[in-house]
């Protein structure tokens, strides 16, 4: 289901050498005993999730389907990352079918909230709260204000069943409120971080109300475990991948770019950003982690990766098989003299555009590439793909000696934002 490519890696030590510290931290992500080991239920969770939730996800999803046309996500970090990166791979940015799907509470922008509120005047509404404690700022301000709209739009007795909530099982502010109001709730599992919390309640939960098929998405997380269960470095590409990182970072390079080809993927690098970003960057340590979607940021950083400073590398990630392509026109005037790409698949076009710049970047612009690629877009695939980064950036952090699963550093904003704002 995915291909690693070191080939252009610019390696300069041998990934063996790294074998016996993978085979340590190996052991720390499946026996529990490395740094963070409360937070490692993701490790066996293809197998061990909630069965019984999981079927009342596909319950709920089947019982209000047709029953609206806009499905609200509030949520910010990992509690929306996820899904919303699944939905654009799968479905594309503009979807054939299937409800259209906001995410709020990911932001103070009054101008996009109150341009939600305008969008969704006359049309049919859910919403799902997505927020471990509650109290999250971003979150619970959008959610205070929805919950009213749909309350006044409905009636309290009707926006019982049109919110729902994913929370603590036992505590909390959403989980206090969500009782009191009736919602029908799902679960937050006490032993899976938010940026790894894609597989639980709070990804598959809304990929199950938007139309996607979350059984085929589970399988595929079944299958990226069985892939990447040994600490071999011969047979596990996962960890290969995470070597591969720290071998260049360790050369110099500060910042890994996250490379996509289609615009759809952009959330894809986001999500991949907050995963290795809020994972890895501890104590001094870790790569930067961004990303670039081209051809079109060719036409604004391609200068920068071609000649600037050599502080980064890119991971090129590519699907070998998307969906819907177009053949280029011909033109009798040839006017733009582009009549060269007539009878050209426009699939064609971008994957010589890719195979040029990876060219252009590697050889004359001495940019190590790491090349991974994913069969396709089906949701069997994000789910194999997610596991597989999981995994990765699992081993990295323990490489570099900081723990995967906590976030300390993002209290320290916090503390000073609520002391702005009046917060007791």
């Amino acid at each position: 289901m995915i291909k690693l490519d070191l080939s252009y890696a610019k390696l300069d030590e041998d990934l063996d050498a790294y074998q016996d510290k993978v085979s340590e931290a190996h052991k720390w992500l499946h026996e529990k005993t490395g740094k963070g080991s409360d937070y490692v239920g993701w490790v066996e969770w293809p197998y061990d999730y909630d069965k019984e939730e999981f079927d009342r996800i596909i319950a709920l999803s089947e019982k209000l389907k047709g029953k609206y046309d806009v499905l609200l996500v509030c949520g910010i970090g990992g509690s929306y990352l996820g899904a919303r990166a699944a939905l654009e791979m799968i479905r594309g940015l503009f979807p054939a079918d299937g409800p259209e799907v906001i995410f709020i509470g990911n932001t103070f922008s009054h101008t996009y909230i109150s341009q939600v509120l305008k969008h969704i005047e006359d049309k049919e509404v859910i919403l799902n709260v997505i927020s471990k404690s509650g109290t999250t700022t971003e979150t619970a301000l959008a959610f205070r204000i929805f919950k009213q709209y749909i309350e006044k739009r409905y009636g309290k007795e009707e926006a019982r069943w049109r919110i729902i909530a994913t929370t603590d099982k036992n505590k909390g502010t959403l989980k206090e409120l969500s009782d009191k109001e009736g919602y029908e709730e799902f679960a937050v599992p006490d032993d899976i971080g938010g940026r790894y919390s894609v597989f639980t309640a709070v990804g598959l939960l809304p990929l199950a109300l938007a139309g996607v098929d979350i059984r085929e998405l589970m399988e595929g997380a079944r299958e990226a475990h069985e892939a990447y269960k040994s600490d071999s470095l011969k047979e596990n590409d996962a960890y290969k991948y995470a070597v591969a990182r720290r071998i260049l970072n360790n050369s110099g390079y500060k910042s890994e770019m996250f490379v996509t080809y289609h615009l759809q993927l952009t959330m894809i690098a986001e999500w991949w950003k907050q995963l290795f970003g809020e994972s890895e960057g501890k104590d001094g340590n870790g790569l930067l982690p961004t990303s670039v979607c081209y051809s079109t940021d060719l036409h604004s950083l391609g200068q920068f990766v071609q000649d600037g400073n050599k502080c980064l590398f890119e991971t090129l990630f590519l699907i070998e098989n998307m969906p819907l392509d177009i053949v280029f026109p011909d033109d009798k005037e040839n006017l733009d003299g582009m009549n060269y790409l007539s009878g050209k698949n426009i699939s064609w076009v971008n994957e010589m555009a890719m195979k040029g710049t990876l060219s252009a970047h590697t050889e004359e612009g001495n940019v190590p590439n790491i090349l991974i690629t994913l069969k396709d877009n089906s949701p069997r695939a994000f789910g194999y793909m997610i596991y597989f980064f999981f995994k990765a950036c699992g081993m990295s952090c323990y490489l570099v000696g900081v723990n995967p699963f906590n976030q300390p550093g993002v209290e320290v904003y916090k503390k000073k934002m609520f002391k702005l704002l009046g917060k007791e």
